[in-house]
């Protein structure tokens, strides 16, 4: 065999794998975030998911990024098995784009979408449109190693070796084999998809076999999910398991049907496609995965059921606040750059929330004097010191992955949230340290300061509930309430303070009293001062 036809059919899969990277990659960056959002927002029933799963599917050109993203939103627990499996159903439908517009043959019109997408890369400083230029660039890149590798199979024709082998492959169970084993190592049914239709074009596959191996493409499809699921929850696992279940059985059912009626099935699709090999190739893959779709969707409930049996059981219990452990992020959880920043969220939320807990604890402590609460503040400290930490290498690391534009514009802002709510738990720290140093000296709050360091702290966790709201769901709605309540605050801490000072100089309060009372209002003011600033980052960086 000549070596140049190798040459010029692995640099034309070569480039084919690179168009299709960068389309789908730029995609991600540019409308990712938006996406995410629809995907979140439109799944809450099996129906509009599977629509969903469709659309979000043949925009970012990839089955597998969008089944790995729902294996993550399950893991994260923004959302069940139930609304997963719509989505998956949807996306095994969607995936069928590629291959509709290989058929197409748009080879002669690469160089134009190369130039365009170049020059705006190159010259662009919107970083939108660049994004978007790069998704021109890379369809021009894949459509240029498409030209490259018909051009290559083409001469593959002439090669006695080649030919003699893949005449061999007439066995329909080893034509699904081969789909499968293809697309779990190039993890991509696009590809093979797209690679099998263009053999099927030069003459080198006939279209009965061709069928068997898009079927063996879809049981292999589920190979990027599953590997992504080993990492996750079983609930993670279990998504990837519907995937996996929806192509075995929908390929078990559409292979009876061809080994039944290929005939039948081969007149329909020359009915459908007319003569052109390319066209038969891609309806056939669209019309196998829409047939499935219908046949599976009503019994969507009894698969997620089946996956409770295949993977039974329920996670470890972890306490998340004793034995410092990462619930939403880290190495056990699933990672997709999509998802990576919502995930994140998630956990800073959690370390606010028990920096609040802390601080009413410590509150408590300091009027009761419970040794148990006391010890109980010192260790939850440990924890948010641990997530402050973790959060921080998270959002290092996930800052040097390819991330939406939106989400881009959280991420500055995070670095300096987590800051504020760790600071948040030093005040807590602090109160504890007071509570014991009231002990040590014997030191009493009149009723009247007791009541006083109530009303402050009521208003100050107002101000943290609006900030854990906040980063729940970014938006100005909070905003006047807490510019309000933050100069309410900063009232209240001069109007205490003055009280305190009155008290002393009346003798109703002891110096001791009186320094430790003065440091805790100072420091319910300053947690006032890092809750707002938690929203003020947020929605600056939102307004971005």
């Amino acid at each position: 065999m000549d070596v140049s036809i190798l040459l010029s059919m692995a640099g034309g899969l070569g480039l084919f794998l690179f168009g299709m990277h960068t389309m789908s990659e730029a995609i991600e960056k540019a409308a990712g975030a938006k996406l995410r959002s629809i995907l979140e927002f439109f799944t809450t029933n099996r129906f509009t998911g599977m629509l969903v799963g469709v659309i979000f599917t043949a925009i970012i050109q990839s089955s597998s990024a969008c089944t790995v993203m729902v294996v993550s939103f399950v893991n994260s627990g923004l959302m069940n098995l139930y609304q997963a499996a719509g989505v998956i159903f949807g996306a095994n439908i969607g995936t069928t784009v590629t291959s509709q517009l290989v058929s197409f043959n748009l080879s002669e019109y690469a160089p134009v979408f190369l130039l365009l997408g170049a020059v705006c890369v190159m010259f662009c400083k919107n970083q939108k449109i660049v994004k978007m230029a790069e998704v021109i660039l890379g369809f021009g890149v894949l459509f240029t190693g498409l030209s490259s590798m018909s051009s290559a199979m083409s001469g593959l024709r002439d090669v006695p070796a080649v030919v003699d082998l893949l005449s061999s492959l007439e066995s329909p169970v080893l034509a699904v084999l081969v789909g499968t084993v293809l697309t779990a190592i190039i993890q991509s049914s696009s590809v093979t998809v797209s690679i099998v239709l263009l053999m099927c074009n030069q003459g080198l596959l006939d279209l009965p076999i061709c069928l068997f191996i898009i079927l063996g493409c879809n049981i292999g499809a589920c190979a990027s999910a599953l590997l992504a699921s080993l990492a996750g929850k079983k609930e993670a696992k279990r998504a990837a398991m519907i995937h996996f279940l929806f192509n075995v059985i929908g390929t078990i059912i559409v292979y009876i049907i061809f080994k039944l009626g290929m005939s039948w099935v081969i007149e329909l699709l020359h009915k459908v496609s007319g003569d052109n090999l390319g066209r038969c190739i891609a309806n056939a893959h669209t019309m196998v995965k829409i047939f499935q779709v219908i046949i599976l969707l009503p019994f969507s409930s009894w698969i997620v059921k089946l996956t409770y049996l295949i993977i039974p059981g329920e996670d470890k219990s972890v306490n998340y606040r004793e034995n410092y452990q990462l619930k939403y992020i880290g190495d056990k959880v699933v990672f997709n750059p999509a998802t990576a920043v919502v995930d994140v969220m998630k956990e800073v939320e959690r370390m606010a929330n028990l920096a609040n807990e802390n601080l009413n604890r410590a509150m408590n402590a300091l009027i009761t004097l419970d040794h148990d609460d006391i010890e109980e503040v010192y260790e939850v400290e440990k924890n948010i010191n641990f997530l402050n930490k973790s959060i921080t290498d998270y959002l290092v690391r996930i800052n040097q992955t390819t991330l939406p534009i939106e989400d881009l514009k959280s991420l500055g802002a995070l670095f300096h949230v987590v800051n504020d709510i760790e600071r948040i738990g030093d005040h807590a720290e602090n109160v504890a340290d007071a509570a014991k140093r009231r002990e040590e000296i014997n030191v009493s709050f009149s009723k009247e300061a007791i009541k006083e360091l109530g009303e402050m702290l009521n208003m100050v966790n107002t101000i943290v509930q609006f900030s854990v709201d906040t980063l729940h769901n970014i938006s100005d709605e909070h905003i006047e309430d807490i510019m309000r309540l933050e100069d309410a605050v900063d009232e209240k801490e001069r109007e205490l303070q003055q009280a305190h000072v009155d008290r002393l100089t009346r003798n109703e309060c002891t110096p001791e009293a009186g320094m430790l009372y003065s440091d805790i209002v100072s420091g319910l003011e300053r947690v006032a001062d890092h809750a707002t600033n938690i929203v003020l980052y947020l929605n600056k960086a939102e307004e971005l």
